[in-house]
């Protein structure tokens, strides 16, 4: 809600399926939209779509990323690689420091 407040709309995006994001909205009781993009479409126009590995395997996986754009769609802000503890705050103070 403090992001709906500043004017700013929150909006999810992962590979995952339709279904599988409504399972996921409702056990984490969340309160913004969340888009599938199991093409990978959108993730290949914002460059989140990157080479990963694990157990020596590699794979395209999606970066964490976070972006604010402004009225126009255009990009004022992007975080790479995010770590989840501390960064809707951070998120936060720098959009309050936009308005």
């Amino acid at each position: 809600m403090a992001f709906l407040d500043k004017g700013y709309l929150i909006v999810g995006v992962s590979k995952d399926s339709i279904k599988s994001h409504k399972n996921f909205i409702k056990k984490a009781e969340l309160d913004i939209l969340l888009l599938s993009d199991v093409n990978k479409e959108l993730g290949e126009c914002f460059q989140v779509v990157k080479e990963k590995s694990m157990y020596g395997k590699k794979y395209l996986g999606v970066e964490r990323s976070t972006f604010v754009l402004d009225e126009t769609g255009k990009v004022v802000k992007e975080w790479r690689n995010v770590k989840v503890p501390g960064h809707v705050a951070e998120v936060l103070e720098f959009v309050q420091g936009l308005k």
